[in-house]
């Protein structure tokens, strides 16, 4: 079926799954156009009102699609699962704005996976309902203030919390490392946040590093003396982990939490979806949000 045409049945079997994304029924009505919006503009929006030059190394580029593929509606994820971009689709939006990887790599290579079966079924999925599918990540991050920083402490509420030099550094009101994990998995809706250090130490002293960090620069954000805890998503085990064990061993008084990796960086979609709106107006935009993929033992429905 045609997303762009959908019959009275589609429409409102589309309409019923819009619950889990987020969005109105009414966003996905076609919308009068003097001239038809292709991939390729979107993308020179986004390149003139990042606010830094385009790298000419970067990830940041166009993975499924053409330049010339006509958008009906634009969706902003963290993550271009395959799950995602059929509920995009749904919702009558065929270009698909995504802060990570489509194809199971950071520079989306496809040549180990090219006769994967799970690749080519995502990647015919892609073909055959004309989606075009971008990846936000280097630009995003690079911009500033950072976008994936700016909807991450908007969805924790702490941007008055933070310091004005350095937006991923909080000064929060003092809690126990326990309080501060449940808090933050209570606003971000996480099921398997995982945490290093006593539960009942006193904490206010935040740091954050969105999304994945190694061994550097999580040690030294970890090893200063005005941070308490670090918060990010995920890490090697033996880097960060252990060097979080060790300077408790040693007798420093450190926390580590970590979020899993979209968990961690999920809310700068959402607010990239309102920045997009700023300038793409010919098209509905919506975030799409994507549930967290684990699960412990006990909780699974």
């Amino acid at each position: 079926m045609n997303s762009g045409n959908l019959t009275r049945r589609g429409f409102l079997a589309a309409s019923a799954g819009l619950a889990a994304t987020g969005l109105k029924a009414a966003r996905i009505v076609p919308q009068r156009q003097s001239q038809t919006l292709t991939a390729g503009e979107v993308i020179d929006r986004i390149k003139s009102h990042v606010g830094i030059p385009w790298r000419s190394q970067t990830v940041d580029n166009l993975i499924a699609g053409s330049a010339g593929t006509p958008v009906r509606g634009i969706a902003t994820v963290i993550m271009a699962t395959l799950d995602a971009v059929k509920r995009a689709g749904a919702a009558g939006l065929n270009m698909v704005v995504t802060h990570e990887s489509t194809f199971f790599s950071h520079q989306d290579q496809i040549e180990p996976v090219s006769r994967d079966p799970v690749y080519l079924q995502k990647l015919d999925f892609l073909n055959r309902q004309g989606m075009a599918v971008f990846h936000f990540h280097d630009h995003w991050h690079g911009r500033q203030p950072d976008g994936i920083a700016v909807g991450m402490n908007r969805a924790l509420g702490w941007e008055k919390y933070a310091d004005p030099q350095n937006p991923k550094f909080f000064t929060l009101p003092e809690t126990t490392l326990r309080g501060l994990a449940e808090e933050m998995a209570a606003r971000l809706n996480i099921r398997t946040m995982r945490v290093v250090g006593s539960p009942e130490m006193r904490v206010s002293r935040v740091i954050a590093s969105w999304g994945f960090a190694s061994q550097m620069p999580g040690i030294p954000l970890l090893g200063r003396p005005d941070v308490d805890v670090l918060v990010l998503g995920e890490t090697h085990e033996w880097e960060l982990v252990e060097y979080c064990q060790d300077s408790i061993a040693s007798g420093a008084k450190k926390g580590l939490i970590l979020l899993g990796h979209m968990s961690s960086e999920q809310a700068g979609m959402a607010y990239c979806a309102e920045w997009l709106r700023s300038f793409v107006s010919e098209v509905p935009v919506e975030f799409v949000r994507e549930e967290e993929p684990f699960w412990r033992p006990g909780e699974a429905g």
